[in-house]
C-alpha cells in the first residue's frame, strides 16, 4: 500500500513508526510548517518530520490544504490510503477524496465520546473509567466518520494526560496497522457512530487550570492529573502562584474551611477541599523547578495558610 502520512505531535510519531515497521510503503508526510521556539525563536520541526527526514521520506509543509496547487500535488501522489494523527490543519473534501481509500484517522477516544482537541484530557477531567483509540474513516465532519477498529484500555487512577497520551500513542500505532491490513484484505466492517452518544472535547483554556478549592478532592485531584503536563493546575499562596504537578485524595478529615493547609509533612501537603483533603506531591513556585512536597516544604512554611 502506498501511504501518505499527516501529523505533527509526538503523539503521531508512534504510529509513523508503526508503518515504517511494515512492508508498506510511506511516500510522503505532510507535516504543519515549523514553529519558532525557545528564546532564541529558531525554528523548530515537528516531531514527525524530524522522523521523516531520518528515514528519508519525502516531507510536504503546506500552510493550508485549501490551495488548489496544494491538492494537485497530493493528488500526484496517488496513494492509497492517507493516514492522518494530530495533522492540526483542516482536510477540505477534496483531499478526503484523494487517495483511493481516503483518509483514515486515528483519535484518542472510544468515539463517540469525546470528540474534538482534548479526547485525552476530557476523558481523566470526568473521571471515565475507560479511555482507548479509534480508527476513523474521515469525513467533512468533526470526528463523525465511521468506526473501524476501537482499542479499550483503563484509565489508572493516578494516569496524568502525559502517561495516558503514551499509552494511547503506542495502541494508535499497532491498531492503524492492523486496519491497513484489514483494509488490503477486504476485510473492513465500517461501524456508523451514534449521534445522540456524542460529546465534545473541547480545546484546553489555561483558565480552566485555576483551583477552585470549593469542589471535591476527587474534582480537583482530576483536574490536577488532566492539566499535567499543560497548562497545569495552579492556585494562589500569597502573592505567589503555586502550581500543583501532582497530586492524590488524602483519607485526612476536615472542617477547616476550603484551601486551609491542615498539614504539611514528607507524604505532601494536605489542603481542606468542599468535600475531603487534597494531597499535593509535587509543585512549583514560579521560576523554580518541580519538586517534590517534602522538599518544598523543607525551604517554605506552608502549614496553616490558606490557598486561594
Amino acid at each position: 500500500m502506498k501511504i501518505i502520512f499527516a501529523g505533527t505531535p509526538e503523539f503521531s510519531v508512534k504510529a509513523l513508526d508503526a508503518l515504517l515497521h511494515t512492508e508498506h510503503d510511506v511516500i510522503a508526510v505532510y507535516t504543519q510548517p515549523d514553529r519558532p521556539f525557545g528564546r532564541g525563536r529558531k525554528l523548530r520541526p515537528s516531531p514527525v518530520k524530524q522522523m521523516a527526514l531520518d528515514n528519508e521520506i519525502q516531507v510536504i509543509q503546506p500552510a493550508t490544504l485549501k490551495d488548489t496547487e496544494v491538492q494537485q500535488q497530493l493528488h500526484a501522489l496517488e496513494a492509497d490510503v492517507m493516514v492522518v494523527v494530530a495533522y492540526g490543519l483542516i482536510l477540505p473534501q477534496q483531499v478526503l477524496e484523494a487517495p483511493h481509500f481516503g483518509c483514515l484517522n486515528i483519535h484518542a477516544s472510544l468515539l463517540p465520546r469525546w470528540r474534538g482537541a482534548a479526547p485525552i484530557q476530557r476523558a481523566i477531567l470526568a473521571g471515565d473509567k475507560t479511555s482507548g483509540v479509534t480508527i476513523m474513516q474521515m469525513n467533512a465532519g468533526l470526528d463523525t466518520g465511521d468506526m473501524l477498529l476501537k482499542h479499550e484500555c483503563h484509565i489508572h487512577p493516578e494516569d496524568t494526560t502525559a502517561s495516558l497520551h503514551d499509552r494511547l500513542a503506542e495502541m494508535g500505532g499497532r491498531a492503524i496497522v492492523e486496519v491497513i491490513e484489514q483494509l488490503e484484505q477486504g476485510e473492513l466492517k465500517p461501524v456508523r457512530q451514534i449521534d445522540e452518544q456524542a460529546s465534545y472535547a473541547s480545546k484546553l483554556d489555561k483558565a480552566e487550570a485555576r483551583i477552585d478549592w470549593s469542589k471535591s478532592a476527587q474534582e480537583l485531584d482530576r483536574q490536577v492529573r488532566a492539566f499535567n503536563p499543560w497548562p497545569v493546575a495552579q492556585t494562589n499562596w500569597g502573592d505567589k502562584v503555586l502550581r500543583i504537578w501532582m497530586s492524590s485524595v488524602s483519607d485526612e478529615g476536615s472542617d477547616a474551611e476550603p484551601g486551609r493547609v491542615i498539614g504539611a509533612s514528607k507524604q505532601g501537603i494536605d489542603v481542606t477541599c468542599g468535600g475531603g483533603v487534597l494531597r499535593l506531591q509535587q509543585v512549583q513556585l514560579p521560576g523554580g523547578k518541580p519538586m517534590p512536597a517534602h522538599a518544598f516544604i523543607n525551604a517554605h512554611d506552608i502549614d496553616g495558610q490558606l490557598l486561594e
